[in-house]
């Protein structure tokens, strides 16, 4: 698996998907049996309820929204009152989420040596695809306001939503993570079928696309050149061709090459480190967090043939901001993202 990978789609109807089946409540207290069915049947009791929240996603936030064009602070009412009708629904669905997870961990951890792992190894990745809508539904429901200044209880509201993301990405890499430590899941982007990543949702600004991954683990820059980077997010930015395009409007062209921006953190010397030897805590090394941009060395033209020759892309990282030493959440990198997006938007 290269450094930049083709984000494919799976289909609502794909092997993938049918291969994992909602885990049912363990009320009978006959744990391998219960693990073993939920993974191979009751696929509706996880796809019901994010059917309806789909419905949720692609309808407008209110009858009269689309309609309102310049009245600002009616369209922040009815955005509030919209947030307000929603936001408990979205929490359920969260715990709902969070408990799949708990299973899927429980199955594991409980039932490990009695099910097959090829089973629960197809369950994690199904899993990680069926909480998209979710994470999608968050994304483009926290950037709705952007440009314009919130009312503080929107605001609030707003931060909720972001918690909520946060909350279910968490404890997917915790997930992930822990079926890695069986050896049931690989982490190694190098590999055909790893998990060294995971989509946690998608947004639109204006006529720009953003895709959000999140790396299980800090992951070498390249796969094979030790660059010192080690990348923890990374983001696709597509343009499309029509600003109208909505996110439910897949089938939108896209203009250009996709943009890559990546999360990462280096180790630098610290030139401080000889003034502080009397300080035990003092370390020869900072940790420095920044978002960049890929920017493609070789190959560096559009052949076909110079692709399928190069077994690995090399890329410089373009340093676009630092973010300190301490590590953002992933809802803060992706702030971070979306402003900078933002304000070379207004410079162009």
């Amino acid at each position: 698996m290269t450094d930049i990978e083709v984000q494919v789609e799976v289909q609502p109807n794909s092997p993938e998907q049918h291969s994992f089946g909602g885990l049912q409540e363990d009320m009978s207290g006959e744990r391998d049996s219960d693990c073993r069915e939920s993974l191979n049947t009751g696929q509706g009791e996880v796809e019901e309820p994010l059917s309806l929240l789909a419905v949720v996603t692609l309808a407008p936030p209110c009858g009269d929204h689309m309609a309102c064009s310049c009245d600002c602070e009616a369209c922040n009412c009815l955005e509030m009152r919209w947030i307000e009708r929603h936001l408990q629904s979205i929490e359920l669905q969260l715990q709902f989420l969070m408990s799949k997870a708990d299973d899927l961990h429980d199955c594991l951890v409980d039932g490990q040596g009695h099910l097959e792992s090829e089973a629960l190894a197809a369950a994690v990745p199904s899993f990680l695809y069926i909480c998209q809508p979710f994470f999608n539904h968050l994304e483009s429901t926290s950037t709705v306001s952007q440009h314009t200044p919130l009312p503080f209880d929107v605001y609030t509201r707003r931060v909720q939503l972001l918690d909520f993301s946060q909350q279910l990405c968490d404890r997917l890499e915790q997930l992930v993570l822990t079926y890695a430590s069986y050896n049931v899941l690989c982490l190694d982007e190098t590999e055909p079928n790893s998990v060294s990543h995971f989509c946690i949702g998608q947004s639109q600004l204006g006529p720009l696309r953003v895709t959000t991954f999140r790396y299980c683990k800090p992951t070498p820059y390249l796969a094979r050149v030790d660059t010192g980077l080690y990348k923890r997010m990374r983001w696709n930015v597509e343009r499309l061709r029509d600003e109208q395009q909505t996110d439910e409007e897949s089938e939108a062209e896209i203009v250009g090459d996709t943009v890559y921006y990546f999360l990462c953190y280096e180790d630098i010397p610290n030139v401080h480190a000889e003034a502080s030897r009397d300080n035990q805590d003092a370390s020869d090394v900072v940790r420095m967090w920044s978002i960049g941009q890929w920017v493609q060395v070789t190959p560096d033209t559009e052949d076909i043939y110079d692709w399928i020759t190069c077994e690995v892309p090399q890329a410089d990282y373009n340093r676009l901001l630092f973010l300190g030493s301490e590590e953002p959440s992933s809802c803060s990198a992706t702030d971070y993202l979306q402003q900078l997006l933002l304000s070379h938007k207004t410079t162009e």
